[in-house]
Formats: structure tokens, sequence, C-alpha cells
């Protein structure tokens, strides 16, 4: 039997275990890396926040037992599917959404076995270095224009306060990255957001009276179907969400292009795309069933992969446990949620740009050559276009910026001939 690979260039590799103390702290950091954006879907469409926390951390748990624990990505409330949401809860409520969310993830289980019968060889063809290094730069910095607006404007007005909190967040972020060491060396961006908020707090710009309002236990708003509702066809929530899924599935696949990189692993292979699929899938099912938004792997937790260099999925165990136990604490909620946006921003400017730059250090490692014009030409589209936000919408429907790049960039790769007419001799 083959010794199964260990990455001895991180400080923790998949399967190891950390203590208790460094695991509870690695745990919160990615907890707190990625609370802003999971509440923030529910607080946009009109869903509990609480329940968001619970259907993310079940997601998570969900998907790490479908994928064997061989894949450390964190699962939060998808941003795809705002506007259909938006729209289906000011016509149906959230019993629509609920069965939009449990299509999308039918979908994932269809397009699952799908891949199982006819195997995942073609991804070599259809993703070479060409592809998957500016797409993962633009999974990168697709979001870097919002991370800069958080960090500058207050309700639609530059604030010097906010730029500065960003700053200093971002600052003493990189102070922590390059000097502590030891068990602090591996938490150097909670540390940073920590650091963050106290200077946030000193600048005024902390509203800390809901904190004080919230009750310590606070039970979520479950939306239980035959317990809280009485499901009904709701078939505008299937023609509405359904085609998304097919958005959201490249987002998965660049996600898991960047975790490939990280961790030295072929994840399209073992456990296998139909595997992250099926996972995927069932934690969007989860989340419709106990009434949370769709989920999806998150960007942000990838960049604390990358920066801390800890790749345990007891990590990212943990840290969906704490989610779902943050979902009964109003306090520790209400806490988390008061960490202003110029703080998270300062945070993004470091984990949208390490993502970003493991895009172009792919580029570089496969020695691409730029100065063949089809790779010129495909590197072009993918970054202006998925960097630029270009993207194209029809009803409900959207095809994000990212989604986009990644389909253009494909089909130039397939259709593009080697070398052009002015290239031959």
């Amino acid at each position: 039997m083959a010794k199964e690979f260990h990455n001895d260039d991180v400080v923790l590799d998949i399967k190891d275990k950390p203590k208790a103390l460094p695991w509870l702290g690695l745990s919160i950091q990615h907890l707190f890396t990625m609370f802003g954006a999971t509440v923030l879907v529910p607080i946009l469409v009109g869903i509990d926040p609480g329940i968001a926390l619970v259907s993310s951390g079940l997601g998570t748990l969900v998907y790490l037992t479908v994928t064997k624990g061989k894949i450390p990505a964190y699962l939060g409330s998808s941003f795809a599917f705002i506007a259909a949401m938006k729209l289906l809860m000011s016509t149906d409520g959230y019993p629509a959404i609920a069965q939009g969310a449990i299509t999308t993830g039918l979908v994932y289980l269809i397009v699952s076995l799908v891949v199982k019968k006819i195997g995942s060889a073609w991804m070599d063809k259809i993703l070479p270095p060409i592809v998957v290094g500016p797409v993962i730069m633009v999974i990168g910095l697709g979001l870097a224009a919002n991370a800069a607006n958080n960090a500058m404007f207050n309700d639609g007005q530059y604030d010097y306060k906010f730029l500065l909190v960003a700053l200093v967040t971002m600052g003493i972020t990189i102070f922590f990255n390059m000097f502590l060491k030891g068990f602090l060396g591996l938490i150097p961006i909670l540390l940073g957001i920590i650091a963050g908020y106290l200077f946030a707090l000193l600048m005024g710009i902390v509203d800390t009276q809901p904190i004080i309002d919230a009750a310590w236990f606070a039970l979520p708003n479950f939306e239980i179907p035959f317990v809280n509702y009485e499901p009904k066809f709701y078939l505008s929530a299937i023609i509405t969400m359904a085609p998304i899924a097919f958005v959201t599935m490249t987002e998965h696949i660049g996600h898991l292009m960047v975790l490939n990189k990280l961790t030295k692993r072929n994840f399209f292979q073992d456990p296998g795309l139909n595997r992250t699929l099926l996972g995927d899938g069932l934690a969007q099912i989860v989340a419709g069933l106990v009434g949370g938004p769709p989920v999806t792997s998150y960007g942000e937790n990838i960049g604390v992969l990358a920066i801390t260099r800890v790749h345990s999925v007891f990590v990212i165990g943990g840290a969906a446990v704490l989610a779902v136990i943050l979902g009964f604490v109003g306090k520790l909620s209400a806490l988390i949620l008061s960490i202003p946006n110029p703080v998270i921003s300062g945070i993004s400017f470091i984990l949208f740009g390490v993502i970003a730059a493991s895009g172009l250090k792919i580029l570089i490692e496969n020695k691409v050559d730029f100065d063949k014009k089809k790779n010129l030409l495909i590197a072009s589209v993918i970054l202006v276009i998925g960097i630029g936000g270009l993207y194209v919408e029809a009803g409900t429907f959207t095809l994000s910026a990212m989604a986009l790049a990644t389909v253009l960039g494909i089909a130039l790769n397939l259709i593009l001939p080697e070398t052009s007419r002015s290239e031959k001799a």
C-alpha cells in the first residue's frame, strides 16, 4: 500500500491534528474571516443571520464528510443567489428560497453523477496553466474594488477614519505575519482583526449598543419543512435558482484549483470532482432544509490557509462547529457582527492578494510563454473581464464576472490555434 502524501513544507498538513489551544485559536481565526460575508447575505435577503451561521457550519461538516476529510474548504453563504433570493422572498417568502436551494443542490448531485460516469481527465485539457493561473488571479482580485470601497466609504461618503483603520489593520497584520513565531505566528489574521477592532474602537467607528442589547442565548429562526411551514411546489423558484448552480460550479472548480496549488495535491482526482460536487450539493440541500441561504466555498478562508500554511481539516471542522454554536449565542454573534467594514477590508487586502499571487506563481512555475499570442490573448481576456466586473444578466439570472471570465478563457484555449498566422515562419 502506497504511503499517503504528506506536505512537509507547511505547518500543519491536511490530516494533521493541532493541540487543543492552538486548535481553538486557528478555528476562531477562520470563523472571524468568514463571518462578515456569511451574515451579510442573509441580512440583504431578510433571513436570520443566526440560522445562516448554523447552516454554514452544518454545510461545511457535510462537505468535509463527503470528501473524506481530504479538502480544507469552508462553506459560507453564497452571494451568487442574492438577487434571486430577494425576488423570491418578496413574493413567496422563505419556503420558495428553500425549494430553490434544494433544487440547486440536486443539480449538483446530477452533475456529480455525470462526472463520476465520465471521469475528470477532461479537466487537464480545458484547464491548462494559461487558464488556471489568470482565473485564480481573478478569484483573488475580483473583490479588490469592493474591499477598497469598504475601506474608504462610510454610507457613501469618503471617510479618512475608515481609510486609516483599514491601513492600520493591514499594517499590523503584515507585522504579525513577519515577526511573530510559535503559536502567535499561526494566528496573524485573528490577531490582526482583534488589533484592528481595538483601533476602530479608539477611532469611534464601532457601535457597541447591539452587543449590549443582545441576549446571551438566541434560538435561530429555523425554517424546517413540515415543522415551520407546509411545503408546496414553486416553479418560479426552480426556474430562478437552478441555472445559477452552473455559475457556482465554476467558482467551485476555481477554488479547487487554488487549493490544489496550495496543498500540492490534485483534488479533481482524489477524492474526485464528483465527490466535491456531491459534498457542495448536499451542503446546499442541508442549508435549505434548516432555513439558511445556499452555501459555497469561501476564497477568504483559502487566503487564510495560504498565509498561515495551516491546512488541517480539523481546524476547518472546528470553525464549522463554532459557527453552529455561535448561531445560538446572541452576544458573540453581535460582537463579531460589530466588526466594522474597514477592519475586514484591511485583512482582505492581504487575503485576496495572496490568492492572486498564487495564480501568478502558477504561470511562473509552468513557464508560460507570453511571447505566444494565444497565451497573451487568453490571459488578457480573463484578467480584464474578471477583474473589470463584466457580467451577463438575463432576468434574475446573472453570470458573474469570474464565471464569465473562466468560460471565455476555456473557450479561447479550445478554439484558438497554438500558433497565429503572423507567428508562422
